[in-house]
C-alpha cells in the first residue's frame, strides 16, 4: 500500500474503527430513552445535547469541506440544541442517523482519491481535507469521552 492509500485507511479508521477509545456507537448504545434528557447534578449537559453538539459539529465541518460559498453558524449558540432532551420520540433516532451519515460522508471525501488530502480548501484560510477529517474524529472522541461520563453519573454505563 502506497503512503496515500495508507493515509486514507488510518483516517477512516480514526473516524469509524474503536481504537484509543470507544465509538460514537458503543457511547450511545443501550442508553435507555428516558435517560437521554437527564443532566448529572454535576455536569453542565445531557447525552442528548452531546449527540446533538457532535450531530451539528460534523455537519458544519462536512459542509465546509463540500461548500464553496460555506457561511458559519455561530458560534456557539448555533453548535448547541435549544433543548435538554429529544424534543420528540422521532428526533433522537435521526440525530443519531445524521452523526453516522456525515461521518460515511467525511470518509467518502477522504476516500475519494480525486482530492489531494494535503492541499488547501480553495474557500478556506489554510484548511485541509486531511486537518477537517482529523478535526472530526478529534472533536466526536472528546464528546464521546464526555457522554460516557453523563451515562456514568446516571448510572447508565456497565
Amino acid at each position: 500500500m502506497d503512503r496515500d492509500s495508507s493515509l486514507r485507511s488510518h483516517l477512516v479508521a480514526l473516524l469509524t474503527v474503536r481504537q484509543a477509545h470507544g465509538t460514537f456507537e458503543d457511547a450511545i448504545d443501550g442508553l435507555p430513552p428516558d435517560l437521554r434528557g437527564i443532566r448529572p447534578e454535576a455536569l453542565p449537559y445531557s447525552v442528548w445535547e452531546l449527540v446533538e453538539h457532535i450531530r451539528i459539529a460534523q455537519f458544519d465541518i462536512l459542509d465546509f469541506c463540500r461548500t464553496p460559498d460555506y457561511e458559519p453558524p455561530a458560534w456557539p449558540d448555533d453548535y448547541w440544541p435549544d433543548t435538554v432532551a429529544p424534543p420528540s420520540d422521532e428526533a433522537w433516532p435521526t440525530s443519531v442517523q445524521q452523526v453516522m451519515d456525515d461521518r460515511a460522508a467525511m470518509c467518502d471525501l477522504v476516500r475519494d482519491e480525486s482530492i489531494d488530502l494535503h492541499d488547501e480548501i480553495p474557500h478556506g484560510d489554510g484548511q485541509t481535507v486531511l486537518r477537517e477529517a482529523m478535526l472530526v474524529a478529534d472533536h466526536t472522541a472528546y464528546h464521546v469521552g464526555q457522554i460516557v461520563a453523563v451515562r456514568r453519573c446516571l448510572n447508565a454505563w456497565d
